[in-house]
């Protein structure tokens, strides 16, 4: 038998590959969008791929099934309650598919989504047992998953489900089974996902936190508790794969744009995402852009901050980043990618064209104004459980979330001082605040990392 396991990096995202290079026949589960990854697998082991399987229909990424069927017409396979409109198999519980020595086995395990499968994985090879199983969005290592993302009206039955799937189902399999999830670490599908990107069924019921219930209304009152925030993103991308990704060849890319090519856009409605570091960024940017940098967990802050269907114009250093960017956004659905500045942030200096500047404010700044009570407003945007470990006295706590929805009230006639860990959000935050309007807005180089590491206190 023939097994892999494909990573995303920073959104967590695994897809799996298992086929029979005898039987010439393999299977892709929970593909990525991009899928140049199974067509090289199926043309480098000599396999054709006859069927593409979703454990369920997905928040956080755009599936792959689409694009793949384009290349190679396999069916594609969903539980036989997953409310898409597109031509595909429906699986039920106990369907049994043979590819050459492997036979993979459905298990309907809700919780995460009503749709929601699991994956028993034989290698008749070696045996006639069971060897892993692919856990979807149900069971993760150290985590389970969300039950909140398919709507607040159905979350007490999804709760039920998930108990069930969890406390009922799968206790009915061998603690030697090897774990292998959907998600992992980086993902927003959970809450504490492990680095490590499988288990075992056995140390999982030994050592998840979240496998230790000992009844349903200690389980229910954890699951009702507050789940990290939902991405903008994640309705559209559950309506897209509902109903189908469009290609990628229909997607708009005009690519390199001059700037003026890239002011006509942006006079037409058009977000610029410059995806240049803190300090570029600060140093002078295009009036209104938003600054998201290029970094591992760049999909989620997008999800966030921008809307899915808006028109996207690219600040980058190169064509290698733009396209780089391209892949990441096509994953979560952000389709309408009009081009990039190209010759980069001097080519629009160097039109003559205005440019703003996002003042970076150093912890020794910032600690000279606080001695001489000259700060008006110190606005952290981190989490909840990062504010709590410790903050700058005089800040107040606005998460990055709360404020990307507009919960806030800032003077904009006062200053005000933008932090967080390291200063990637309080960029995200404070470039935000600047495109509402808010002119006297600083961020705060290096963040509370920065801040304890000059030997200043953190208060709790």
């Amino acid at each position: 038998m023939f097994f892999k396991q494909i990573t995303v990096p920073g959104m967590g995202c695994f897809s799996y590959v298992i086929g029979c290079p005898a039987a010439q026949k393999m299977v892709v589960v929970d593909p990525k969008r991009d899928v140049q990854d199974y067509l090289d697998i199926a043309r480098d082991e000599g396999m054709k791929i006859t069927h593409i399987f979703d454990t369920h229909v997905h928040a956080d990424h755009v599936s792959g099934s689409q694009e793949l069927r384009s290349y190679t017409r396999a069916t594609i396979c969903l539980h036989e309650s997953a409310p898409v409109t597109y031509e595909h198999k429906k699986l039920k519980e106990a369907d049994i598919f043979e590819i050459g020595n492997a036979r993979l086995e459905v298990l309907h395990t809700p919780g995460h989504t009503p749709n929601s499968i699991s994956l028993l994985v034989t290698d008749k090879s070696r045996s006639e047992e069971p060897w892993m199983i692919l856990t979807g969005d149900v069971l993760f290592v150290g985590d389970i998953g969300r039950p909140d993302l398919a709507g607040e009206e159905i979350l007490d039955q999804q709760v039920h489900d998930l108990w069930d799937s969890l406390y009922n189902k799968l206790p009915a399999y061998p603690d030697y089974l090897e774990v292998f999830p959907a998600h992992g670490m980086g993902s927003l599908c959970g809450r504490g996902m492990s680095s490590k990107t499988s288990s075992t069924l056995g140390f999982e019921r030994r050592n998840n936190p979240m496998l230790q219930f000992k009844s349903f209304e200690d389980f229910k009152a954890e699951m009702t508790k507050e789940f990290p925030a939902r991405p903008k993103s994640f309705t559209h991308i559950i309506q897209t794969n509902m109903k189908g990704a469009p290609l990628l060849e229909r997607c708009p890319l005009d690519s390199a744009m001059s700037a003026d090519q890239f002011e006509q856009r942006i006079q037409q409605g058009a977000i610029v995402i410059d995806t240049r570091d803190t300090a570029a960024f600060g140093g002078f940017h295009i009036p209104g852009s938003l600054n998201i940098g290029f970094e591992k967990q760049l999909a989620n802050w997008v999800g966030m901050v921008v809307e899915p269907t808006a028109t996207l114009l690219l600040v980058v250093n190169d064509k290698e980043r733009y396209d780089a960017m391209c892949t990441i956004l096509h994953r979560i659905g952000y389709d309408n990618i009009y081009g990039y500045l190209s010759g980069g942030i001097s080519s629009w200096l160097f039109s003559g064209r205005r440019v703003e500047k996002l003042a970076q404010l150093s912890v020794q700044d910032l600690k000279a104004r606080l001695d001489n009570g000259q700060v008006e407003n110190i606005i952290d945007v981190r989490t909840r459980a990062e504010w709590d470990s410790g903050y700058i006295q005089g800040s107040v706590h606005l998460p990055l979330s709360e404020i990307l929805d507009n919960g806030f009230d800032l003077s904009m006639e006062k200053e005000i001082v933008v932090s967080c860990g390291t200063g990637y959000r309080a960029n995200i935050a404070a470039s935000y605040l600047k495109r509402k309007g808010y002119d006297k807005v600083y961020s705060l180089a290096g963040g509370t990392f920065a801040w304890s590491h000059a030997g200043y206190e953190l208060v709790k």
